[in-house]
């Protein structure tokens, strides 16, 4: 426009000094006109960007998971690739392995909910039914005992038959210890899931990493059976073991975590100083963490085989005596049914079996933190290991403690070793 502007100045002013002259003259007007040239659009190209944006973000968002690598996107003038960037030991068939090994934890973290809940809506129903009907088969051998009547004998017998079948079927599957293991596996399901959501997001996997997590899902399987009948956990062995959910401790995952976090250091963060401190740590969770735990095992194994065993006799006991009849043995079995009702209570309603099994789920914990530790040392090529400052950092926070506690608590286990006395310090104080 402002070109067209200064072109018509020019031509009005060229005509008025003409026609002011009064004399012919040929002059040559030349007007250029300055139009930006209209951009060339192309429908094309944008339709194929808009492509691949959309299939960058499905993936990216596939599952709910974020993708291994970021895809990137080589954009030159004419052609657009979608090719994601892998490590060279990567592969496309290697990440869909450690999602399909994703999904399936995915799946028996909800399977493990929703029977956890189940097992414990068990204990909670069979608890208050086998009481109930404990107490009203009490209540009529009382009344039996003072006013003679048959049919209040007949009555309380079948209750307490009723009963002591119940409290037997109880006292055998243990509803809040198998709770317990469900809300355990649930728990280790969920480590294992943000472990593998880390190694997709961290590193590059392998196929020893594939392996590494389809063996640690079937041991957790091995460890926390779904089923009750032929693969339920035994609820009264003869000695009170830790719980082991993990295979065998191998130095591959260490291998893989190694080379990822090597720094400028020939040992890879590790010291000789490092090394006795993580001695130190196994000596006091041998010796303090996990026997305190092996003891209290025992001590709560002990007393729930005893409230197990007495629940189903005294209720048995209470059944035998109202069949039986006559005001002494109506009697017995009022005062039986009572105290079965009690242990009941105390057994099911303290959940004896739930404490079993946690003892046991710690002291499992102190067992594969020691393992670990002794895996990781007896690795002599320090860049397999993992990184000797990481390494410290995990401990310390399985552990509760800061990295200074965590010296401090090494330092300690040292003096006393050195005094031949024991240490008088937990490892954990977590738990």
């Amino acid at each position: 426009m402002a070109a067209l502007q200064a072109s018509s100045v020019l031509v009005s002013s060229s005509s008025s000094s003409s026609s002011s002259s009064g004399r012919p003259s040929k002059r040559t007007i030349a007007a250029s006109i300055q139009v930006p040239k209209p951009s060339k659009l192309s429908l094309a190209d944008h339709r194929s960007a808009a492509t691949a944006k959309e299939l960058v973000k499905e993936l990216s968002t596939r599952n709910g998971y974020a993708f291994t690598e970021p895809l990137q996107m080589d954009v030159a003038q004419k052609d657009r690739v979608l090719e994601p960037r892998l490590s060279p030991t990567t592969s496309f068939e290697t990440i869909a392995k450690l999602y399909a090994i994703l999904e399936a934890v995915e799946e028996r973290v909800e399977m493990h909910d929703n029977i956890g809940e189940q097992r414990d809506n068990w204990n909670k129903l069979l608890l208050n039914s086998v009481n109930m009907m404990t107490l009203a088969a009490t209540t009529m051998a009382a009344m039996a005992a003072t006013s003679p009547a048959p049919s209040l004998r007949l009555c309380s017998a079948l209750l307490f038959t009723a009963t002591t079948g119940m409290s037997l079927v109880m006292s055998k599957i243990q509803p809040s210890q198998l709770a317990e293991e469900q809300r355990n596996a649930s728990r280790l399901l969920k480590q294992l899931r943000g472990e593998i959501k880390s190694m997709l997001a961290l590193q590059s996997p392998t196929e020893s990493d594939v392996k590494e997590m389809m063996e640690k899902v079937l041991a957790l399987d091995g460890a926390y059976p779904l089923p009750l009948l032929g693969a339920m956990i035994e609820k009264f062995p003869a000695k009170f073991e830790p719980a082991a959910w993990w295979p065998r401790v191998s130095n591959n995952r260490h291998h893989s975590q190694g080379r990822k976090t090597v720094k400028n250091m020939k040992q890879n963060g590790w010291s000789k100083d490092l090394e006795m401190e993580m001695r130190a740590i196994v000596q006091v969770l041998k010796s303090k963490d996990k026997q305190d735990y092996l003891r209290l095992g025992n001590l709560a194994l002990k007393l729930n085989k005893t409230l197990a065993v007495s629940a189903p006799l005294l209720a048995g006991i209470a059944m035998a005596s109202s069949a039986f009849g006559g005001s002494m043995a109506t009697t017995v079995a009022a005062i039986a049914g009572a105290m079965a009702a009690i242990v009941n209570s105390f057994e099911h309603g303290g959940q004896v079996g739930m404490v079993v099994e946690m003892y046991r789920n710690c002291a499992g914990f102190f067992v594969l933190m020691e393992e670990t530790i002794k895996a990781t040392l007896e690795e002599s090529d320090y860049s397999k290991r993992e990184n000797g400052e990481m390494f410290e950092m995990k401990v310390a926070m399985k552990l509760g403690r800061s990295l200074s506690q965590l010296r401090g608590l090494a330092r300690k286990s040292m003096a006393s070793c050195i005094e031949g006395t024991e240490a008088d310090e937990f490892g954990s104080k977590l738990f």
